[in-house]
């Protein structure tokens, strides 16, 4: 049976190690879907909260998350992932599968 592109995303995220963090175009790419980081979006708004859905940032180390930014980023702190001046991910010490 074909998993749905959902499902998929939802592996992937289940993969990232702690203090570390992809990007939502990352998985779009890892799932062979180059342009469909968007969809990945959708996904993780519905993402199952056993999951690290808060490792998922945007390109630029931008925190999401409408109503959940602050609980994202403390949980992002908390797990040692660094931070920029500006506030975003430092993605060069913490991104996980560099594309």
């Amino acid at each position: 049976m074909n998993k749905s592109f959902f499902e998929q995303v939802y592996e992937v995220v289940g993969r990232i190690p702690y203090a570390k963090v992809i990007s939502y175009g990352q998985i779009a790419r890892i799932l062979g879907e180059p342009r469909a980081a968007r969809k990945v979006g959708w996904a993780m708004s519905r993402c199952p909260k056993h999951l690290p859905w808060h490792r998922v940032v945007m390109a630029d180390g931008s925190v999401t998350g409408g109503i959940f930014y602050e609980l994202r980023r403390e949980r992002l702190k908390n797990e040692g992932v660094r931070f920029l001046p500006n506030g975003r991910v430092d993605m060069k010490s913490c991104e996980w599968l560099t594309t």
